[in-house]
């Protein structure tokens, strides 16, 4: 128990700072923060929280303190909630809620006037939970997959691997479809949300998958395949909305998930000759 304890406590501990270094990245990036002092970001107040000149230091702190409790929520969500289905749901509902009300608060203090601005934050996290949620559910399903080869019910692996990447074209649809498509839409008018998709989200989501796919499956050229067919058909439909150049999203999205899956095929091979040479 004490074990668990200290685990938590590390992984709040860290995510409360990574948080707090994440805030202050941000403020560079809009202009907040500069050698001269903070300076005003068109859209929002940040990192002042809207208040008043003279107490400016109370605001730049309750950003922070926002920025690192959603970093330690953040944190938090990195360990198992629960063993049971049932108390694991609940727990992760809970977990979205309080999530998703620290993320409000800033918001509401920065930038939104009107229920709908809260959207701007609120569809985004939605998305990204469902993402790392599907994540983990496509791992619970491989480990029963593994189970099945133990007790020697698996007919064996499938030409490239086709049967073996399935579960994870239903992430990839989300990854490289669906949630930059969301971004695109609520990116108006300043295109950060789409910047940092490009250069965080893809690429991120894009190896880590990869790599657990090559993990457990070996090399799956289907799946690197899939993320492109989905950039591909996000681009036409992005241009409904906006006129930003994609082209680079589809050398982004195959190198990082082809990287990631060649890693993950290297690290299972490695595991496979010590497991024999024992």
């Amino acid at each position: 128990m004490e074990n668990v304890k200290k685990q938590w406590l590390i992984r709040i501990l860290a995510g409360a700072l990574s948080g707090a270094a994440a805030h202050t990245l941000l403020g560079y990036l809009l202009g907040s923060f500069t050698l001269f002092g903070p300076a005003h970001f068109t859209g929002f107040v940040f990192p002042y929280c809207g208040f008043p000149y003279e107490i400016e230091p109370l605001g730049v702190l309750l950003s922070f303190a926002l920025f690192a409790l959603f970093g330690a929520e953040v944190g938090v969500a990195t360990l198992p909630f629960a063993d049971s289905g049932r108390e694991l749901v609940v727990r992760s509902l809970i977990h979205f809620v309080v999530t998703s009300a620290t993320v409000c608060l800033w918001a509401g203090l920065n930038v939104c006037s009107t229920p709908a601005d809260y959207l701007t934050f609120l569809v985004p996290l939605t998305l990204v939970y469902i993402l790392v949620w599907l994540g983990r559910w496509v791992g619970w399903y491989t480990e029963v997959a593994d189970i099945r080869v133990k007790l020697g019910l698996d007919p064996g692996p499938s030409p490239l691997h086709w049967r073996e990447s399935l579960p994870y074209v239903g992430f990839a649809l989300l990854l490289c479809l669906a949630l930059p498509l969301a971004l695109r839409v609520l990116d108006d008018p300043t295109p950060l949300l789409s910047v940092m998709y490009a250069w965080l989200l893809l690429p991120v989501g894009g190896f880590m998958s990869g790599l657990s796919l090559g993990r457990r499956h070996g090399f799956c050229p289907i799946y690197p395949a899939a993320c492109v067919l989905f950039i591909l058909l996000f681009i036409p439909l992005a241009r409904l909305c906006s006129n930003m150049a994609d082209g680079a999203l589809i050398p982004i999205a195959l190198i990082s998930v082809l990287a990631g899956n060649l890693a993950g095929a290297a690290r299972r091979r490695m595991k496979r000759r010590g497991e024999t040479a024992c």
